[in-house]
């Protein structure tokens, strides 16, 4: 299955457009936003849980991204609600389920071999916010390959005001404007390099989950 694939394309994915689609496991749902892969697969995709729905235990071979967006995404080692923010290193394993339903962004087999880190960042916090010029910044996750934060824009401020190798990003809160249109709370939009002056917060802000990185070509593992 390849779905938006090509990674040297613009993608842009806005709420009218989310499929729910039923997943292997009762009570869970998907939006599948890129994927490279079958049932295992290179992903990136908007997940929802039902009410005291689950998953198996199972393992993530290249590692797990989460931010968690509404209710309450449990495992075995704690509970998360909205504003949390996971990463589970490769080769590591975990049974997920929520008592409440939750939705979460998810992405899947997308880490380094050499990402070793567990992370667990609740951004809520005031503390983990600092204040950057035109715009204050929760930071996530670094390294070489990527630089991941959360980011409060003013109004129409530019959200990538240099080029940059590619960047994805989930529309948490606000209005962003690019391409001459305006796109509302939960678009999805990921870009290769270049660079993009006309990606600007609306005339309330935005705040942004914002990942900069160099788009990996897909393995064989993920083309299976």
């Amino acid at each position: 299955m390849r779905i938006n694939a090509d990674f040297s394309q613009p993608v842009i994915v806005t709420p009218r457009q989310h499929a729910w689609l039923a997943s292997p496991q009762a009570g869970v749902e998907r939006v599948m936003l890129d994927r490279i892969g079958a049932e295992q697969a290179r992903a990136t995709s908007l997940v929802r849980y039902a009410p005291q729905s689950f998953f198996p235990v199972h393992t993530h071979p290249a590692g797990e991204e989460i931010l968690v967006l509404e209710g309450t995404f449990s495992d075995e080692d704690g509970d998360y609600p909205a504003g949390w923010y996971l990463r589970n290193p490769p080769d590591s394993a975990h049974q997920p389920f929520s008592r409440e339903g939750a939705l979460i962004f998810v992405k899947l087999r997308q880490m380094a071999a050499s990402d070793s880190a567990c992370v667990r960042i609740d951004t809520r916090d005031p503390a983990a916010w600092q204040a950057r010029g035109d715009r204050v910044v929760c930071p996530l996750f670094a390294s070489a390959d990527e630089q991941v934060a959360l980011q409060r824009l003013a109004p129409h401020c530019p959200l990538l005001p240099e080029a940059v190798e590619g960047a994805e990003l989930l529309l948490l809160h606000g209005e962003l404007a690019f391409g001459g249109q305006r796109h509302a709370c939960g678009t999805w939009i990921r870009l290769p390099a270049g660079a993009y002056p006309g990606l600007a917060a609306g005339p309330r802000g935005a705040t942004v989950y914002l990942k900069i990185s160099r788009h990996p070509a897909a393995s064989h593992e993920d083309l299976a």
